[in-house]
Parts: C-alpha cells; structure tokens; sequence
C-alpha cells in the first residue's frame, strides 16, 4: 500500500497530535515540539517502511519530542537563575548585582561573549566549583575551565582587570 501523501497525514491528525502535545508539555512549549514533531515526520516519511499505524507512529515521535523537551529543561543551567536578567538581557537591560562590583567592571564583563560571561560569573561571583560550572552550563569541564580562562584572559587584556579571588 502507498503511503498518504504527507499533507493529508498532517490534516487527519494535527489536530489531534497538538492536543496531546498540549497536554503533555503545557500551551507554552506545545507549538514548538508541534513543529519539531511534523519536522522530523515529514524526514521520516519518504523511508518509512511500514504504513499500517501512521497514528501511533506520529504519537511516537510526538512523545519523544515532548520527553526531549523535558531532558533540556532538567538540563538547563540552574545557577543562571540566580544571576538575574545579566546572564540573558541585551546589554542595555543587564543589572549590576548590588554592592559587588564597580560599575566599569560590570560593564567589561558584560562585554564578554555569552559562554564567557556565563562562566566568569558563576565561578567567581557565585563561587561555584568547575563541575558546577560544567553542569550548569552543559557542557564539558574542560570547556567551562577554557570560558573562565578566556573570559578572565579578555577582561585582564582588554581592560586591564586582574581578578582577585
């Protein structure tokens, strides 16, 4: 049996893959893990070898998506949350925490890159360890050792500040 077309797939059941999709990750992300789910149906379907439950087969991938979703949630830094809006704000909306840096130094490390800062102000304004650092960021200690030092290397190079722990 030849497969449906894809638009008639998407017809027959969006309506229905939303619904779970809402019930599973909330409206919020719904639309999102809705448009990855037909994504990466609409790959699959040129190979898929068997027809015969194309329901369950989008409800499959849709509820990947959704646990993929949550594997990122559980993953996301924790510790940014503490930082406040200077870990995600554009640089014009970014606050300086309150009695614990000078106003130039607040400014040069909001210059650094994203990765950077994020490293810089978790290991020496919250204290956290390297692992904790890794963790937060999701990814490697070596690469949140690597941001520390460029951070730290660019803020010493660029505007002469020499940090003491």
């Amino acid at each position: 049996m030849a497969p449906l077309p894809f638009q008639r797939l998407l017809d027959d059941h969006g309506h229905d893959v939303y619904r779970f999709l809402v019930a599973s990750v909330g409206r919020a992300d719904a639309e999102d893990c809705y448009q990855e789910t037909w994504l990466a149906a609409l790959r699959a379907y040129p190979k898929l070898a068997h027809t015969d439950n194309l329901r369950g087969w989008l409800f499959t991938i849709a509820a990947h998506k959704a646990l993929d979703l949550q594997r990122r949630r559980q993953r996301a830094p924790r510790l940014l949350a503490a930082l406040g809006a200077a870990a995600t704000a554009p640089p014009a909306e970014r606050q300086r925490p309150e009695g614990r840096l000078s106003e130039d130094l607040w400014a040069a490390i909001c210059g650094l890159a994203p990765k950077q800062r994020a490293a810089v102000v978790l290991r020496h304004l919250l204290d956290a360890d390297y692992p904790t650092v890794a963790a937060t960021m999701a990814i490697s200690e070596a690469a949140a050792r690597r941001n520390v030092h460029e951070g730290l290397k660019r803020l010493r190079e660029e505007h002469g500040v020499e940090w003491s722990t």
